[in-house]
């Protein structure tokens, strides 16, 4: 009899009040960071990784709101945090001060002090160090250490995202300071980021790394010194499956038991999975700032001329595409500004899916098909029109696209061969080296209205002189862009802006440095008993808001 009552009682409890609290999350992404240095390269599964261990002083939200973390209140020209001055050489310029919140310290306990952001300005001044972004360290012009909490920077322009500090974060000067000053070249190889990654120092966030199974996983364990509200999990392992197929089948295995959207299974994978599995897991799809498409080395003089990248984009029906392998989620792009954000021009000009006209245009370039056994066009000196088409190795969705892009531009005559990379490989080396003979299949992600100096700026081309920092891969060249990308932030009447943004948009759809493909929607896959992850859509990941998740 009290067998039966027991088990009675059992199927009375509620399931959350049956289950025991979990003490280790483990999340599934698709790529490892190729670097752990918050300001060495800029990869997502950095940013992911590293927004449950550190904290930016300014971020944001899910709402797209800039919002403070590390400090009090956002500076603006009304609360006097912000002023206008004239710069020493007589340009009008801007002085800004944050202040940090009261508290906070590294994970060893050290307190985080204005000497810490002093570290990171003076390393982003010295242009050997390969610290990014270098327009904002060059602007920059001095720093100030008010107090141990308070700091102003002066900056040679007045810019409208002046209250931003983007990827200008503390680091441990009690730790990296004399190593970078040692030699500030090869810093970024010695740095303890990735020589020790463990050291609880380094980190600030509601987590620290305990252990590094390089390229395979990431555990995280909670920071004893963090003081915000604490973590729900005492552990999280972030594992790292490239190939979406495995990843999946982990989930449904629970080797992991949620897959992050920022690095996760392509939207109809992800749509698929939920219609077999029922209410075992929660699904958000996500739009957002997020542009797929395809970097192409404009070094080569195949595509260096624009009509050759004109027909390559002509000969892609984006929208079959879209329809097919993605059930409609994605928006086919037109350029690198995203539909959902405020700049974006409606009228731009949009490129259909022609493959006669692309053919007249390679015919225009010197490409002939007549006379060929094998279908390639050839140019005078009877170069092939073959190139590379690289992208992030395992990632179903991106090889199923491949391979769609290979046999349309197979159509028009044009040659691409794929060779696929592991992402830490593709986006530490070949694309940061400019080691890429072709086009590359990537995606950038962004805040809002983010003026893409970095990709598009002359001056952002990655070479040996500024140890590989900057982001223009393509290495475009083009006076009139970057006088845009100059006036730009420099513009504060929004009006004034659209003008100037619209202008970018027409430039960048006629000269197609890159080739738009679409703006991505990802897909959050949590388990039902997770609730609190809030995706943003945008450059700031959901893990900087891990202390709000919770277990139901």
């Amino acid at each position: 009899m009290a067998t039966r009552f027991l088990i009675l009682l059992l199927l009375l409890v509620s399931p959350a009040l049956a289950q025991a609290p979990r003490e280790t999350l483990n999340i599934g992404i698709t790529q490892y960071p190729s670097t752990l240095h918050p300001n060495i390269e800029n990869m997502v599964a950095k940013s992911y990784t590293l927004g449950f261990t550190r904290r930016p002083v300014t971020a944001y939200d899910a709402t797209w709101q800039l919002i403070c973390l590390l400090c009090e209140t956002l500076p603006t020209l009304e609360n006097g945090l912000a002023v206008r001055e004239t710069t020493p050489d007589g340009k009008p310029g801007l002085r800004v001060t944050w202040r940090l919140r009261e508290g906070l310290r590294w994970g060893d306990g050290t307190p985080i002090t204005t000497e810490d952001l002093r570290l990171t300005y003076d390393a982003g001044r010295d242009g050997s160090t390969g610290i990014g972004p270098a327009e904002f360290f060059r602007s920059a012009y001095e720093f100030i250490a008010e107090d141990a909490r308070s700091f102003t920077l002066r900056f040679d322009r007045v810019t409208f995202e002046f209250a931003s500090l983007g990827d200008f974060a503390p680091l441990p000067a009690h730790l990296e300071r004399t190593r970078w000053e040692s030699e500030p070249r090869s810093y970024r190889t010695r740095t303890l980021y990735d020589t020790e990654p463990t050291n609880p120092g380094l980190w600030n966030g509601p987590y620290r790394i305990v252990q590094v199974q390089a390229g395979a996983s990431i555990t995280l364990e909670r920071n004893a010194h963090w003081s915000g509200p604490a973590p729900a999990f005492r552990r999280i392992v972030i594992r790292t499956v490239e190939s979406t197929p495995a990843l999946e089948a982990q989930l449904l295995a629970g080797q992991v038991d949620m897959i992050a959207g920022e690095l996760g299974l392509p939207v109809e994978q992800a749509s698929a999975l939920i219609r077999r599995t029922g209410s075992r897991f929660r699904a958000e799809y996500r739009p957002g700032l997020i542009y797929e498409h395809l970097d192409l080395n404009l070094d080569m003089p195949a595509l260096r001329d624009r009509r050759v990248r004109q027909a390559l984009l002509l000969a892609l029906d984006r929208a079959q595409i879209v329809a097919r392998l993605f059930e409609g989620r994605q928006t086919v792009a037109n350029t690198t500004v995203n539909t959902l954000d405020w700049p974006h021009d409606p009228n731009v000009r949009a490129w259909p899916h022609d493959p006669r006209q692309a053919a007249a245009l390679l015919e225009e370039a010197g490409w002939r098909l007549a006379g060929t056994a094998d279908g390639i066009r050839r140019n005078a000196e009877g170069q092939r029109l073959s190139f590379e088409l690289l992208t992030t190795a395992g990632n179903r969705s991106r090889e199923a696209v491949q391979q769609v892009i290979q046999a349309q531009w197979r159509q028009i005559g044009a040659e691409a061969r794929i060779r696929n990379e592991p992402p830490r490989v593709l986006f530490g080396e070949t694309l940061s080296r400019r080691r890429f003979q072709g086009a590359a299949m990537f995606a950038w992600v962004s805040a809002p209205e983010s003026v893409p100096r970095s990709s598009l700026h002359s001056s952002e081309i990655p070479n040996a002189e500024r140890n590989w920092s900057g982001q223009n891969y393509t290495g475009f060249r083009h006076a009139e862009m970057d006088a845009l990308l100059e006036a730009l932030p420099q513009e504060l009447d929004r009006e004034k802006r659209r003008i100037l943004w619209h202008r970018l948009q027409a430039i960048y759809a006629e000269e197609l440095p890159s080739l738009p493909l679409w703006f991505r929607q990802d897909a959050h896959l949590w388990p039902a008993w997770l609730d609190g992850v809030r995706p943003t859509g945008h450059l700031n990941p959901s893990s900087l808001w891990v202390e709000e998740w919770r277990q139901r």
